[in-house]
């Protein structure tokens, strides 16, 4: 079974990559695979703290993904699967895109604000050409409705 695979972090732009990864796997009979990196840098402070910060985000992250699970769930009949990863996120996605064949679409959200489209889009677009699975970059500011017209 060919999966989607959306990042999971706290950006607005998270939802509508969520919402198409869901409505694809739907209609062409995938999966959709979460994926949260914590980077390493929450937890430079002492080892007992670290520990606790860790914790902290891995329960954060359950917590956003069950609200996701539970959407594609009812909405789109799919059962997610969370993978939490530790490291530098394109480091770690690249890493988990090579350890799971079934990955075949990296779904990613971009920003709409003057910022940018976000640190993830920008660093994955200047080495896309060399990625090994398609990378699909779903505008941030779609209405569900214009998303289900796509999907």
């Amino acid at each position: 079974m060919r999966k989607f695979l959306v990042v999971l972090d706290d950006s607005r732009e998270c939802l509508c990559a969520m919402r198409f990864a869901a409505m694809r796997a739907m209609k062409t009979g995938g999966g959709v695979a979460i994926i949260s990196i914590i980077p390493p840098e929450e937890f430079n402070h002492w080892i007992g703290v670290g520990d606790l910060m860790r914790e902290e985000a891995r329960e954060r992250i359950q917590a956003h993904f069950d609200v996701f699970a539970k959407w594609m769930r009812d909405s789109n009949k799919i059962n997610p699967e969370l993978i939490i990863r530790e490291g530098e996120p394109v480091k770690e996605i690249l890493s988990y895109v090579k350890d799971d064949p079934e990955v075949g679409i990296l779904v990613l959200g971009a920003g709409t604000d003057n910022s940018g489209p976000g640190p993830l889009v920008s660093q994955l677009s200047k080495s896309s050409g060399s990625f090994p699975i398609p990378v699909t970059i779903v505008p941030g500011n779609l209405s569900k409705e214009q998303l289900e017209a796509i999907t």
